[in-house]
């Protein structure tokens, strides 16, 4: 798939991490034998098979060895263009590119028919494959670990990743294939800064741009034609997607973490728990965006949903892009897409009275037109979610705003605004000390708002303001005689 502009690569982690891939048939443990060596839940885990279907990355750690993780999804032995047989096909990509495959088998269980093609197929495909024995703990396993020894892939390594047994073992079988890494580089792999806050913590880590939407819209498709290679799974079948999956990425030279999500339905259709899990973990992803494009269905803009999923970003003070996919459908009806993009614009400004001009880009992911003006628009509203003010320019302003529009009496007195700085970036986020907070109202504070935006150029992002008393220098002091 060609890339949608010339200056994007790809930059993911670098080369010399060794890349150790977790393969196996469906509801093995594969994902959590990875959130264990990744250390924190990063996919979901379910007693349901086949939960996992793209490939997974992420930087682990087992010691003194450092690598890059990769969960996959179950193998099966469906053919053509079923579903299974394009995560199989995913699966395959990931063993061809590991430098270790972690072959697991359910010990309880015992070997199976699927266990013996798949360890067919691995002695002709991968030269380094370490067998694991999962779910050993007790007894139950003895049965099956003993059976492994027949895979002809050398000494089965007994583990339950479930309650973190038999790492140790684990690490002496990493250690034939992985050198241990130099004093000092773990920390390169530990540190996953995409939640970081501060300024200069900012500054360092990538920009981390997510991608949300009801099923179906488009979502994979567009993450695809972005990095300009086939990295999710992509289909007609709506819901594929159920991890949130991170792509490394550099555009124009600025590096970004790409984060592909599963689609959002409205809450009184969410019946399975593994939906709920999935819509859950989605809604974790925005909280950690900087910004958060939400991709909407040409073919049906603005739907309830839509709008859900907008609110929420701007409730968690993310900057927001509109990302309408499909737009090749309206192209045959002038008219028709003209009353939908005035819809959509309707629509946004009655719902987001507090966010004003949100960037709406609109393209096609399928055939990439209109794609490269996606980027450009993300790190516009980006730079102005990091915006700063300073606070002489705050304060002449407020003096202006004071003489221009009076704040209202109470309690017959004009209430009086002193002084005002902001605290924060991402959002932008600011301070108004008033000597009646409670009574000034929610009409004047949306004119500040209002003017604040226009004449600091911070349109379409979420603006918040906090009001304080200031403190009486003579409470507490008693009066001299």
């Amino acid at each position: 798939m060609p890339s949608a502009d010339d200056g994007a690569t790809i930059a993911g982690t670098p080369r010399a991490a060794p890349r150790v891939a977790i393969v196996g048939r469906p509801n093995v443990g594969k994902s959590t034998l990875f959130n264990r060596l990744v250390g924190r839940r990063r996919a979901i885990v379910d007693d349901t098979p086949g939960v996992t279907r793209d490939i997974r990355e992420s930087p682990a750690q087992l010691g003194d060895l450092a690598f890059t993780l990769l969960d996959t999804a179950g193998w099966e032995t469906a053919g053509g263009e079923a579903l299974e047989a394009r995560m199989r096909r995913f699966t395959e990509r990931a063993v061809d590119s590991a430098d270790v495959v972690l072959f697991l088998i359910d010990a309880r269980a015992g070997i199976v028919p699927l266990d013996e093609s798949f360890a067919s197929w691995l002695r002709r495909r991968a030269s380094k494959v370490i067998v694991i024995a999962n779910k050993c703990e007790g007894r139950a396993g003895q049965q099956g670990l003993a059976e492994a020894h027949g895979l002809g892939l050398g000494e089965p390594v007994p583990i339950s990743a479930e309650h973190g047994e038999g790492l140790s073992d684990l690490h002496d079988a990493l250690t034939r294939h992985i050198a241990p890494a130099p004093e000092g580089d773990e920390e390169a792999f530990e540190a996953d800064t995409e939640c970081a806050e501060d300024d200069a913590e900012g500054a360092k880590r990538p920009l981390l741009l997510a991608i949300v939407g009801r099923p179906n819209v488009g979502k994979s498709t567009l993450l695809n034609r972005l990095i300009g290679e086939e990295r999710v799974l992509t289909g007609p079948e709506a819901g594929i997607t159920r991890d949130s999956i991170r792509v490394d990425w550099q555009w124009r030279g600025r590096p970004v973490r790409l984060v592909d999500t599963a689609g959002m339905r409205r809450r009184s259709r969410i019946e399975e728990k593994l939906e709920a899990a999935s819509v859950a973990d989605t809604l974790d992803t925005i909280r950690l965006a900087d910004v958060v494009v939400v991709v909407l269905d040409a073919a049906n803009m603005a739907e309830k949903q839509d709008l859900a999923v907008a609110g929420w970003v701007i409730e968690e003070g993310r900057a927001l892009v509109i990302a309408v996919n499909k737009t090749d459908l309206l192209a045959d009806d002038q008219a028709a897409a003209t009353r939908a993009w005035r819809k959509l614009a309707d629509r946004l400004e009655a719902s987001f009275a507090q966010v004003k001009d949100v960037p709406i880009v609109g393209f096609s992911a399928l055939n990439g037109r209109g794609v490269e003006r996606l980027m450009p628009k993300v790190f516009e509203i980006f730079d102005i979610w990091n915006k700063r003010v300073p606070t002489p320019r705050l304060n002449r302003w407020l003096r202006e705003m004071e003489t221009l529009h009076p704040p209202p009496l109470a309690k017959g007195r004009r209430i009086r605004l002193r002084f005002m700085t902001q605290i924060k970036i991402r959002p932008p986020t600011f301070v108004l000390s008033v000597s009646q907070p409670e009574e000034l109202g929610d009409d004047y504070l949306r004119f500040l708002t209002n003017r604040l935006r226009d004449d600091f150029g911070l349109p379409g992002v979420p603006i918040r303001f906090t009001m304080r008393k200031p403190r009486n220098p003579y409470v507490g002091k008693r009066r001299k005689a």
